[in-house]
């Protein structure tokens, strides 16, 4: 584990896999932090320099004041690429980090070389219940929302059949700080990329979950049909697909990638 500065923003990472491989961006859900990651690791570690960062707001990185933006995230990421000196890189994204993702791909493609964007659309939800969210964070905490959100996140039968995965998950949102959660929101409420995603130029994967109520199939393939060079795979799953289903999206993506 590492930390650098940007804007006197602390931001932790992590670095695994040869040194001499391509370098793959592996950014967090809203919620989570860099271990959510860690069913892909085995593998991707093998092909890619796989870079992991906790997201401002989230994990072991600062907490400043919010809220947020989509531009302000997307710019701790080429932050941390200049801090690594890596011109280019793969980037994936799962859900408010796919938004980064397009928001890359649209303002800075020459640091791009694939793109996969997980569970995510060019604009998530209504303003009024990303609102609601913010409040409920700031009356009751984590708690307050964690038990609707992990219904979101998982189908009913992964939830009923992987206990440790979703006690996993479930201790991650809750060691999420309310503050950086509410600001985090706040990016996702204001981002409506709809009408600039088609000039995005970065060859891209799209991964939907086919019982995603977040960001639907419907959210997954407007993207797919409106970027030039993306391909799309819908996964048997909910928003986070690649906790529920490992194996399936870790071979998407390496496919992909490589």
């Amino acid at each position: 584990m590492a930390d650098f500065l940007h804007r006197e923003v602390r931001i932790e990472y992590a670095i695994d896999g040869p040194d001499d491989a391509p370098m793959l961006l592996l950014s967090n859900s809203l919620g989570t932090a860099m271990a959510m990651w860690e069913p892909q690791m085995p593998e991707l570690t093998s092909r890619f320099r796989v870079v992991r960062y906790d997201m401002r707001g989230h994990g072991r990185s600062a907490v400043p004041p919010g809220p947020y933006s989509i531009a302000v995230l997307g710019g701790d990421v080429i932050a941390l690429m200049r801090h690594l000196e890596c011109a280019r890189a793969h980037f994936c994204g799962l859900s408010m980090s796919g938004i980064v993702g397009q928001w890359l791909a649209l303002h800075e493609p020459a640091h791009l070389d694939r793109l996969v964007l997980c569970n995510t659309a060019a604009r998530i939800g209504p303003a009024e219940a990303w609102n609601a969210r913010i409040a409920a964070v700031a009356a009751g905490g984590m708690f307050a929302i964690a038990e609707p959100v992990l219904a979101r996140w998982f189908t009913p039968a992964f939830i009923a059949a992987e206990p440790p995965a979703v006690a996993a998950a479930r201790a991650m949102l809750l060691a999420t700080s309310p503050a950086g959660y509410a600001a985090a929101c706040a990016a996702v409420r204001d981002a409506d990329l709809r009408e600039d995603v088609a000039r995005i130029g970065t060859p891209t994967l799209v991964i939907a979950g086919a019982h995603d109520v977040a960001t639907t199939p419907a959210d997954g393939r407007f993207l797919a049909e409106r970027i030039a060079l993306a391909r799309y795979v819908e996964l048997d799953a909910a928003h986070i697909s690649n906790l529920e289903q490992p194996a399936g999206f870790t071979r998407a993506v390496l496919d992909f990638l490589t």
